[in-house]
Order: structure tokens, then sequence, then C-alpha cells
């Protein structure tokens, strides 16, 4: 059984910073592809970044491109999403996500672990 805590979220303003952090328990997690989704109201969830097991494969949606970046310490058990030049349209709540299939998948469906969520807002 793994478990995921995410932490980091907040309010911030546009063109600001936030790091998002994601803390795992479970001695299976260096095996994990992990990935940070996110759902703002009335919107379906879609992944922004995911990162493969090694840390190698990574995969960001394009709305995210060249702002965040994924990373993870597999020696600590955690997951990073470092997010810059925040927009409104960033404005969600972000989960992180673990997926026994070890790479850096956007699909849902391949990931079985999920945590609370923690709110991210972008102020104009």
């Amino acid at each position: 059984q793994v478990q995921l805590v995410e932490s980091g979220g907040g309010l911030v303003q546009a063109g600001g910073s936030l790091r998002l952090s994601c803390a795992a328990s479970g001695r299976a997690f260096s095996r994990f592809g992990m990935g940070w989704f996110r759902q703002a109201p009335g919107k379906e969830r879609e992944c922004v970044a995911a990162i493969s097991w090694s840390g190698i494969s990574t995969y960001y949606s394009d709305s995210v491109k060249g702002r965040f970046t994924v990373s993870r310490d597999n020696v600590k058990n955690m997951v990073y999403l470092q997010m810059s030049s925040l927009k409104p349209e960033d404005t969600a709540v972000y989960y992180c996500a673990g997926g026994q299939g070890a790479s850096a998948s956007k699909f849902l469906a391949s990931y079985d672990y999920w945590g609370q969520g923690t709110q991210v807002t972008v102020s104009s």
C-alpha cells in the first residue's frame, strides 16, 4: 500500500512561483511512475506532468511545458512540482498520483494511488 500526501499549495500572484511536494509512504515508491494532475471547478482532471520511476522520462502537458518541472527523490520518497510563471488558469486542486506501471503516463487509468489534493490559486 502507498499513501501520498501533497503540500505546498497556496495563493500566489500571476507570474509567481510555487513548489508542490508529495510525500510517499511504502517500500514500492521507487518503482512507481508518478504524476501530477489538476482539476479546476467544472473541468475534468488532467495530467500536467509525470515522471518515470528512474526520473529519466518525463511528460508535460502543452499548457505547462516550459513553466513546470517535475522531479523526484527516491531516497526521500518525494516527488516535486516546481511551478513558475503561474497564470490564473493554473488555478486548481493539484493531485499527486502513483502508478505501478513505472512510466511517465498522462492517463488517469495508469495510476493506482492518489493524494488528497492541494489547492493552488493564482490571482490576476
